[in-house]
């Protein structure tokens, strides 16, 4: 049986990534989030660039680098500019980008990640025999195969558990970045 056609989806994060540290203020690991805002620090013909997080709870800040002792002609300058008027757009980019998160050893909270996929192309996924669908991690988010079957099919992570059980569902590690899914059938949401 060949298959019908190749579904792809992209997993994206709908918000700037939330960080688990220890919070000074409160005194035990704390959630930080993202203010959205820079801080810009001149001193000399350095410059220093940082993203704010903040405590959930006391609102301790803390500053994750962007860029650090740099001379401010070997940043590009619009993106220096974006960062002087606190570019909402550049900072959301950055707190999607879990390269910056790693280079800064911060422990990002995949629990609190939540995912829109993008799908191409555009069609129902009622009842149909074969599929072949292929998910993009493109941001590198840490969320298990399974929950991304389960919602993408709209259906309970524990039917989809039985389903690969039962052999319906077969999942493949294509790349760090990329699963693929084959699904014998699926069956009406339940």
């Amino acid at each position: 049986m060949s298959y019908s056609n190749i579904i792809e989806y992209t997993m994206i994060p709908k918000d700037s990534f939330s960080i688990v540290r220890k919070c000074c203020g409160c005194g035990e690991k704390a959630h930080y989030i993202s203010t959205n805002k820079f801080r810009v620090n001149a001193n000399g013909n350095k410059v220093d660039v940082w993203l704010i997080y903040q405590c959930e709870k006391c609102k301790h800040t803390y500053n994750m680098t962007i860029y650090e002792r740099k001379n401010p002609a070997s940043i590009p300058e619009k993106e220096y500019q974006l960062f002087l008027e606190n570019d909402e757009v550049l900072a959301t980019e950055y707190g999607k980008n879990y390269s910056f998160f790693k280079r800064n050893r911060a422990e990002v909270d995949f629990s609190r990640v939540e995912v829109e996929y993008r799908k191409t192309p555009d069609e129902k996924l009622n009842q149909m025999e074969e599929k072949r669908f292929v998910i993009q991690n493109p941001f590198s988010l840490k969320i298990r195969s399974e929950k991304q079957i389960a919602d993408i099919l709209q259906i309970s992570a524990s039917k989809v558990k039985r389903m690969i059980e039962q052999e319906l569902i077969q999942t493949e590690q294509i790349s760090p970045q990329c699963i693929s899914i084959k699904v014998n059938r699926i069956e009406a949401k339940n």
